[in-house]
């Protein structure tokens, strides 16, 4: 992989169910994380006291991040409504040169801010809600 454009990395919003995809408009800053837990089922037998994890145990989340500045009306519109009733639509997250993950999301924290001689902001973070796919490009 060689090196891309931080802005070339994209949160895409299924707008109406439908499997539609739009962009989040206005983010600057976009940040996609997988955790997996594990299970530890170290015994008084493990080799030389060593912890022993459990292959293919534990819990699989994702979560997404972003910030930026409100550009489009429709996704502005879209994400506050999702946080308010508690939707999990899809979602998509572009990741040049590699590939796309896609899954049911929440919105878990919707953040506005703003300053007397700038320009209205938004910070927004997604729990994964679901099964994410990976489709490689």
């Amino acid at each position: 992989m060689t090196v891309q454009s931080g802005k070339d990395l994209l949160l895409k919003v299924d707008l109406d169910g439908t499997g539609v995809f739009a962009t989040m408009a206005g983010l600057r800053a976009t940040r996609l994380t997988f955790n997996a837990g594990s299970i530890d089922v170290t015994s008084l037998d493990s080799s030389g006291g060593w912890r022993e994890l459990l292959s293919g145990g534990g819990v699989k989340t994702a979560s997404i991040s972003g910030s930026g500045v409100f550009r489009d009306a429709d996704t502005d519109t879209r994400a506050r409504q999702l946080f308010f009733d508690g939707e999990v639509p899809a979602f998509q997250v572009i990741i040049p040169d590699f590939g796309v993950v896609q899954g049911a999301f929440q919105i878990t924290s919707l953040e506005y801010a703003g300053s007397h001689d700038g320009e209205a902001s938004y910070e927004i973070s997604l729990a994964s809600a679901g099964e994410m796919t990976f489709t490689p490009l």
